[in-house]
């Protein structure tokens, strides 16, 4: 058995600090410019079988456009060939593409829609 009472350990005593001799470093802080997200339009493309009707559909109903607008991108698209119908962040656009072509596979339709950035 011990009789001794234990000891505290000793504190590790810092070294002195001498004058500065120039060989230290000293890191500056830099502000980063973040830049907003790259934003991607959703392109609808014509094609010569599916219904006038049904583009103006899709577009109310995934582009949350009122008929009107639907009808004036439904023209554009049928008279340009393609047509903007929104602009999003990348995800937002990718989830709209799936969701026309999800729609224009059930009812059988070949409408195309793609999504590229924006310049």
């Amino acid at each position: 058995m011990a009789t001794k009472t234990p000891s505290t350990p000793k504190a590790p005593t810092a070294p002195a600090r001498s004058v500065d001799d120039g060989a230290s470093v000293v890191l500056e802080r830099r502000t980063r410019k973040v830049q907003p997200p790259k934003l991607y339009q959703v392109l609808m493309l014509n094609d010569d079988f599916t219904p006038m009707e049904f583009v103006v559909q899709v577009i109310q109903e995934f582009f949350s456009k009122d008929r009107e607008t639907a009808t004036q991108i439904m023209l554009k698209i049928h008279l340009d060939g393609k047509g903007v119908c929104g602009v999003y962040s990348r995800d937002v656009a990718a989830t709209k593409v799936d969701q026309v072509l999800d729609a224009a596979r059930e009812a059988g339709h070949p409408l195309q829609c793609v999504s590229e950035p924006v310049e």
